[in-house]
């Protein structure tokens, strides 16, 4: 259904993985979708190909570099004229870092997670709530957390980004909280083994994928378009009060 039809939604980290596969579910869905890249333009071209002629629009941001997260939302506004959804789905999970790893690999890891998975996801939520409040309008935030927020990591080396995760968790659930009575809406979607190249990269340093497979209770890896799917229906702005909410997305893998 193409019920997002005159919604601008930013799509961050929309590459590869859920961040390409929930631009281009935006996309079908009718929304003009806003596809943040790092490096990979032509896998966020890829992600938004079948958007009509003026409905995606690529943009490029280092998010390690807070001038250009604001640089980035004042671009997505000058393309937009408002943004209705944030989905902050960018993140970076470091393979090397962990408690056994050499202090310069540690220091340099965990301020890298910081500051790409916490400060610049915070930054962007912090510029789209400040403009939805002095509009006047509601708007929805849609952060693709993950399972490691609350149980952790089995990848020793993935000490910071679970750490990271576990920050913009929290600040997801604040801006719901501080900010319900105005119709602003925050979620988590947090996903377990996704089939994502990050994914994949974590896998091999916790036994192999087929060990990975064999310890989940459907037998299969998270298809990233489930994820994507879950973000739209959420962009909708119907589902009010499971504002706050996380929403676990792990085949029962994990049940809390």
């Amino acid at each position: 259904m193409a019920d997002l039809e005159g919604k601008t939604v930013i799509v961050t980290g929309a590459s590869k993985g859920i961040g390409a596969c929930t631009a281009e579910a935006m996309v079908a869905a009718g929304a003009t979708v806003i596809a943040h890249y790092g490096a990979d333009r032509a896998g966020a071209e890829a992600a938004v190909r079948a958007a009509r002629p003026g409905m995606a629009h690529l943009v490029k941001a280092d998010f390690a570099d807070m001038a250009q997260v604001d640089a980035f939302w004042d671009q997505a506004l000058q393309i937009s004229g408002r943004v209705d959804v944030l989905v902050n789905n960018a993140g970076i999970m470091r393979q090397t870092g962990g408690i056994s790893d050499p202090i310069e690999d540690w220091d340099r890891v965990w301020a890298e997670a910081m500051t790409v998975n916490v400060l610049a996801p915070a930054r962007l939520m912090r510029h789209a709530v400040r403009s939805w409040l002095a509009a006047g309008t509601p708007g929805s935030i849609i952060g693709i957390g993950s399972w490691v927020s609350t149980r952790g990591s089995s990848n020793p080396g993935a000490i910071a980004y679970a750490a990271s995760k576990a920050a913009i968790v929290a600040a997801t659930k604040t801006v719901a909280r501080a900010h319900a009575a105005q119709g602003i809406l925050a979620y988590v979607i947090a996903p377990g083994v996704v089939r994502t190249r990050m994914s994949e990269e974590s896998a091999a340093r916790t036994g192999g994928e087929a060990a990975v497979t064999a310890s989940l209770p459907m037998g299969e890896w998270v298809p990233p378009e489930e994820v994507a799917d879950l973000a739209v229906y959420l962009a909708r702005g119907r589902a009010r009060h499971m504002t706050g909410g996380t929403i676990d997305i792990n085949g029962a893998a994990y049940i809390r």
